[in-house]
Formats: structure tokens, sequence, C-alpha cells
């Protein structure tokens, strides 16, 4: 598994809200939306490799 590392985000309450509210939505929690949002965004650009077999956690499938 990949390391994962702390990383302090201040973000305007309004979109922190509703990616709360998605993240519920998705049955995910709010650290695993913010970080899935961000993986698609990386692949989408091409800045990250194709997809490695983890969950949304992280975790090994």
């Amino acid at each position: 598994m990949a390391e994962k590392k702390a990383y302090p985000l201040r973000i305007n309450a309004e979109i922190l809200a509703a990616t709360q509210r998605w993240a519920d939505d998705e049955l995910r929690s709010l650290n695993a939306q913010i970080e899935y949002l961000l993986r698609e965004a990386l692949r989408k650009t091409g800045r990250l490799k194709s997809p490695s077999h983890t969950n949304d956690e992280g975790a090994e499938t």
C-alpha cells in the first residue's frame, strides 16, 4: 500500500460542506472523497499513472 501523509487543508466552508454531502451520498468519508476527486482529476489530465488496483480508501483489492 502507498504511504499516506497528513496534510493540513484550508478550504472554503461552503466547498467543504458540499463535498461532505457528496461523500455522504457515495458512502465515503470526507477524506476518501477528497482523495478520490484529486485522483480522478490527476488521471484525467495525465498527471497520474493509470489506476492501481486499490479501492477508494487505498486498500488493495
